[in-house]
């Protein structure tokens, strides 16, 4: 008897509908005989689907059983497939009524004892049952949270095949699963203050500056001067999540398999730290057959924090520039080409030098003027363009250091922050665009007109400086982000002088010290 049971395969963020046909044609040694390019993993399901079936009380075809995963066109991969197999096989066996009327999608891991895992991706398999029309997905309990998450589909848990199959088979009824109400994870800690942070009022303002913005931000001083602390604080003075954001943040950590049992709904801005010996597939995505996510996409909608940026791999630093210019990465294998949400706020942080004390006034520096420039030179060119803020966080002097109270807290600012992406979004309404630092060239022409002093400043700026076209219009948006945190609409003399000494690594007096 032939059977035919949906599940769904994960190619990047998106989940492709696969028919798992059985045969059961009653004779043939027993076994199972999988096609239609599975992997690996998908093969060693033979034996988990054979055990959970037995051990749930059901008889296992004493004959030869083929399967087919249609199309065969799509790589298949993971654990995913036990669940619909089984379902399949105790269909085509006759040992479980077919579902009349109604079309469903199942998904899940099997255990030898016939128990149903939770798999990864399960808010993608909800969101691509719902266009594909189906009525109801089902899914492993541990899954139903994130899958609820989906508007217009019905989703069923079940904790095991023995549940499935009663479900299935009209013996007994389930209930709809529901979004947790509580979104926040309890392993997220709460945002760390801006006001804890002391002295350091320029770095503050860079650090407020780049938010409100969206914009790269990159920190230079020496140890110990406070350039992590004040990262960590990023996300605090970022405005919230969106709900469309928060349903493509928890998208992508759910397809990486980071939710874990009965993930819900991600509602903080991600922050991701990822070690300097990490690869740029590790950075930017990749693996064989189908590329998962990197830090690049995990910090989606968030913050990338980069400690130490010289110290990361070349190749690793250089893959870096065309996810901060699209704001998206582009994975393609021999096979499949998967795109991944890369829109971060990329936040980094060096040492002046490498032994880290060339414009400490306390500690001398032994560096040779080579290795200064070596250290330096591991930072292209290019990719350092791509960096809108650059800013010296100086080592904190004694008064500084025993001052009490560290300012502004990090609600204050961030109200300014909501209130500036606020006439961004605004007035960039309809293009795509809604944030300063993702302005095209011809709306930088629309929104950043200059009076005629600030276009002799900033002429004068091209001069000294000797900046590239590329940073040319990235002072540009970063003084249109400084405008909006003043509610003034057209660009002033004041608000370019502060965008041009954030490029302090481009000024002739730092390097040269």
């Amino acid at each position: 008897m032939l059977s035919r049971i949906c599940t769904a395969a994960l190619v990047g963020l998106d989940a492709h509908t696969v028919v798992v046909e059985v045969d059961i044609p009653g004779c043939g040694l027993p076994g199972i005989d999988i096609v239609g390019l599975p992997d690996a993993g998908l093969k060693e399901s033979r034996m988990r689907v054979r055990s959970a079936i037995r051990n749930s009380f059901f008889e296992f075809p004493r004959t030869r059983v083929n399967v087919n995963l249609a199309p065969a066109n799509v790589r298949k991969e993971g654990p995913g497939f036990d669940l619909p197999l089984a379902l399949a096989i105790l269909t085509a066996s006759r040992q479980v009524p077919g579902v009349n009327g109604r079309r469903f999608l199942a998904a899940g891991e099997l255990s030898l004892d016939g128990l149903v895992r939770e798999v990864p991706g399960a808010l993608s398999v909800a969101l691509g049952a719902r266009e594909s029309g189906f009525d109801f997905v089902l899914l492993p309990n541990g899954n139903t949270s994130e899958a609820a998450l989906v508007p217009d589909i019905e989703v069923f848990g079940v904790s095991s095949l023995q549940e499935a199959a009663a479900f299935l088979a009209g013996e007994i009824e389930l209930e709809p699963a529901r979004p947790a109400k509580v979104v926040r994870r309890d392993d997220e800690p709460p945002c760390e203050d801006l006001g804890e942070v002391r002295g350091q009022e320029p770095a503050k303002r860079a650090l407020e500056v780049a938010a409100a913005g969206g914009h790269n931000l990159l920190m230079v001083g020496p140890p110990g001067s406070g350039k992590t602390m004040l990262a960590r604080r990023m996300p605090g003075i970022l405005p919230p999540l969106s709900l469309a954001e928060a349903l493509e943040v928890t998208r992508v950590h759910s397809v990486a398999g980071l939710l874990g049992a009965g993930g819900t709904l991600i509602s903080d801005r991600p922050f991701r730290t990822p070690h300097g010996s990490i690869s740029p597939v590790g950075l930017c995505g990749g693996g064989v057959p189908i590329p998962r996510p990197g830090e690049v996409s995990l910090a989606h909608a968030g913050v990338l924090y980069l400690d130490e940026m010289p110290l990361f791999q070349r190749h690793a630093l250089e893959s870096l520039r065309g996810p901060v210019e699209d704001r998206q990465v582009t994975i393609v294998r021999s096979m499949v080409s998967v795109t991944y949400p890369a829109a971060f706020s990329l936040v980094a942080s060096m040492n002046p030098c490498p032994c880290g004390h060339l414009t400490d006034p306390r500690k001398e520096c032994r560096c040779s003027p080579g290795d200064i420039q070596r250290y330096h030179a591991r930072i292209s060119g290019p990719l350092l363009d791509r960096i809108d803020i650059q800013v010296e966080v100086p080592r904190l002097t004694r008064r500084q250091l025993q001052e009490r109270g560290g300012g502004e807290c990090s609600a204050g600012v961030r109200a300014r922050v909501v209130e500036a992406r606020r006439l961004q979004e605004a007035r960039y309404g309809g293009t795509g665009v809604f944030c300063n630092a993702a302005l095209s060239n011809s709306l930088i022409e629309k929104h950043c007109a200059l009076s005629p002093e600030g276009e002799r400043f900033l002429g004068l700026a091209v001069e000294k400086l000797g900046l590239s076209a590329r940073s040319y219009n990235r002072v540009l948006k970063v003084a249109r982000t400084i405008a909006d945190l003043a509610g003034v609409d057209r660009l002033e003399v004041e608000h370019l002088a502060e965008a041009v000494q954030y490029r302090c690594l481009e000024r002739v007096g730092v390097l040269a010290r």
